[in-house]
């Protein structure tokens, strides 16, 4: 049996461009000898649709589609592509709809597959829009389907692909649209193992608003083994035999900078394209959270469409302009220098009875601190009504979660490219990047954080301690040995900052439980 993974980056809802895609793809397979081929779960619609399965029509022409990629589909291959079909049974105020595999064959669809386990966790809310499939489907050739979850045998009375091994299936086939977290292909690869038959898995790859499909799709053996895999982050269609699966194992995956550092850069370009744009706009301040973003910026999108700007005032050391001009330099992105101190200074005095005499503001105002981070992105938001493109935001996960930052100043920004990393992963991820490059300035790596906003400023916090614990916070996990006191004081912060994050950019996400729509937490709450 020779099959085919085609791990492919569809648009959400381009449902014409995604068919043609398909069918590239299986003309691909045929080409190297394939009899079957699998595509990842909801490869035609792209994923996830979400609440454009709402509309019957955005249905009905899915439908059609996918009739159109079986007509003209290689007729002796037998494919296995992702869709939605409608249930025979709708309720009111639910869509009615199964997430799918059609089974193609001889130009017509033969069989559908329907996801039995359908996720309600974190970003995955399928029972909005799915109903369960009810399994059944005997194994076709020896090779039994199914979709993502299916796999995933954590805590359900039953499972899927037991039930399938159980019927007869020689091999196993999930279809997938897995997005990126931390840890999360080694989880996928132990689902896999456990079957006691080859698996193959075929992943989605590409970003999607917040969410980023790494691929990475491989290929088990009966012994649990990885025999092969393909590229993360990229598209790939690759045919393998599987009667004989005698051969090494595949070499490991990247190490964790490396994924995270590609699934940023992917989520940032796919970001980028599928809205149709082709610059992007950052703060470059001289600091570590910046400089990250901007060599993610240069490697997503390359260095002639971005544009860095520095905005120093006197509170400004000045080795930070010189280091953010000398970054921008080694990257090859066009960094002005904007000074902004007369700026401030007149909105200061413009704000008369709202702002302390200037200069000697009382303890805790932090008035003129907000005026400067708030005409940088008056100045940021001018760049882009100029140049045009997408403005970037430069706060890491930590300073999101404590609400250490100015709203309309520099939370401002459409997509948040490091809002899922903590304060210690900048840095892991940044020496990552400029070890093999040599492009950050030694003192953005190693100056004590700080915002510049006033005269001796640094961040009110010791990085590697309070990040894991505010992290276990979100996540919902116990963060260990801790002052009560401090504890409540902190959580108290992360309560009182949620308003911020609800006007903040999109965050791509990373890990387990990002800000977005995996973390609806009210802003209005008593605890």
């Amino acid at each position: 049996m020779r099959v085919a993974l085609a791990q492919l980056n569809p648009r959400v809802g381009d449902l014409a461009r995604n068919a043609a895609m398909v069918l590239d793809a299986l003309r691909a397979a045929e080409a190297q000898g394939a009899t079957h081929a699998v595509t990842p779960e909801l490869v035609l619609p792209g994923a996830p649709p979400r609440d454009l399965l709402l509309d019957d029509r955005f249905v009905d022409d899915a439908l059609a589609a996918l009739r159109s990629v079986a007509e003209r589909s290689p007729p002796g291959l037998t494919a296995y592509v992702g869709t939605v079909v409608r249930a025979p049974v709708r309720t009111p105020g639910h869509p009615g709809l199964y997430n799918a595999l059609a089974v193609l064959r001889g130009g017509r669809v033969v069989d559908t597959i329907h996801k039995q386990l359908l996720p309600a966790y974190d970003v995955f809310h399928e029972p909005r829009w799915f109903v369960p499939g009810a399994g059944g489907i005997a194994p076709r050739d020896g090779l039994g389907a199914l979709l993502c979850e299916d796999l995933w045998d954590d805590g359900y009375p039953t499972h899927p692909g037991a039930a399938l091994v159980a019927s007869g299936a020689r091999v196993l086939a999930c279809a997938a649209a897995s997005p990126f977290r931390w840890g999360v292909y080694e989880r996928r690869v132990a689902h896999a193992a456990r079957q006691g038959v080859p698996v193959v898995y075929v992943n989605l790859v590409g970003g999607q608003d917040e969410l980023t499909f790494d691929g990475g799709s491989f290929v088990t053996d009966a012994r649990g083994r990885v025999v092969h895999r393909l590229p993360f982050f990229e598209e790939s269609v690759e045919t393998f035999e599987l009667d004989a699966l005698d051969g090494p194992a595949a070499s490991d995956p990247p190490p964790r900078e490396a994924l995270g550092f590609g699934a940023l850069v992917l989520g940032l370009r796919d970001f980028a394209r599928k809205n149709g744009v082709r610059r992007a706009v950052l703060g470059l301040s001289g600091g570590v959270d910046s400089a990250l973003v901007a060599c993610i910026a240069r490697e997503a999108l390359g260095g002639e469409n971005v544009l860095a700007v520095a905005m120093p005032t006197r509170f400004n050391d000045p080795r930070s302009t010189a280091d953010a001009q000398r970054l921008g330099a080694a990257l090859g992105v066009p960094t002005e220098v904007f000074p902004v101190e007369t700026l401030a200074t007149a909105m200061s005095l413009a704000l008369g009875p709202w702002l302390d005499a200037l200069g000697a503001p009382r303890a805790g105002d932090t008035t003129h601190e907000n005026v400067q981070a708030r005409v940088r992105a008056m100045v940021l938001l001018a760049a882009i009504n100029r140049t045009g493109g997408l403005l970037l935001n430069t706060s890491n996960k930590t300073e999101l979660a404590l609400g250490y930052g100015t709203l309309h100043g520099d939370l401002a920004g459409t997509l948040s490219v490091i809002g899922d990393l903590t304060k210690p992963e900048v840095y892991a991820l940044a020496r990552w990047y400029d070890a093999g490059r040599g492009v950050i300035p030694a003192f953005v790596l190693e100056r004590p954080p700080s915002a510049e906003l006033r005269e001796g400023q640094v961040d009110p916090f010791d990085y590697p301690v309070v990040a894991p614990r505010v992290e276990a916070l979100v996540a919902g996990n116990e963060p260990g040995d801790w002052d009560p006191a401090e504890r409540a004081a902190t959580e108290r912060s992360v309560r009182l900052a949620e308003h911020k994050r609800w006007q903040g950019g999109v965050v791509l996400k990373l890990s387990e439980r990002a800000f977005g729509t995996g973390r609806m937490m009210p802003i209005t709450r008593a605890r």
